[in-house]
């Protein structure tokens, strides 16, 4: 078996780092050779999960803001809209006659005398 190191497609950054320069579908020399490969690239997405979560943790107090800041927009709203509601409401417990027809039939009337 070829040792990474001895093989031409293994790179090693300055600090350390092995890359592969290697094709999984071609170059592949022997076949613990895409084992590593799968594990550098496991390795590589596990890095950038833990990037995006760090990344996410430093926007966690923002959103929090963010969302405080919207709900008291959606409680003004609602509040400065409150009005319309209250005035349907006192209308549906109010007994008018014009909009029962069959008020007219049971001689209820509430309208204005001619």
């Amino acid at each position: 078996m070829i040792q990474c190191k001895d093989c031409e497609f293994c790179q090693r950054g300055p600090d350390g780092q092995i890359a592969f320069a290697c094709d999984p579908f071609g170059t592949i020399k022997e076949p613990e050779c895409l084992a590593k490969w799968q594990l550098l690239k496991i390795n590589q997405m596990v890095a950038a999960y833990q990037a995006t979560l760090d990344y996410y943790q430093k926007l966690a107090p923002m959103q929090e803001k963010m969302f405080k800041v919207m709900e008291r927009e959606l409680d003004d709203m609602n509040e400065s809209e409150k009005w319309k509601t209250d005035d349907e409401e006192e209308t549906e417990d109010d007994d008018n006659s014009f909009d029962d027809p069959d008020a007219w039939k049971k001689g209820r009337d509430d309208g204005p005398s001619l």
